[in-house]
């Protein structure tokens, strides 16, 4: 019989007893490296979105908002 854990459990047992700078170098390593870190990132905004209040969600989406227009996409390929 397998065993089938779901991607954000994957994700959170990694990440569950990390420090504070564990996971930082963790966010660092994952931002402009390979694609298949993308998902990690994904689980934990994730779980930072879906503990925080209205305000700092707002801002998280200005930011991005911000940021989105000062970049141009390149080509997909």
């Amino acid at each position: 019989m397998s065993i089938l854990l779901d991607l954000r459990q994957a994700i959170v047992h990694k990440v569950h007893d990390s420090n504070e700078a564990e996971l930082r170098e963790m966010i660092e390593g994952s931002v402009d490296g390979p694609e298949q870190a993308l998902p990690g990132l994904g689980a934990i905004f994730e779980m930072m979105w879906k503990n925080i209040d209205t305000k700092q969600q707002n801002e998280l989406v200005h930011v991005a908002h911000e940021h989105l227009k000062t970049i141009k996409p390149g080509p997909l390929s």
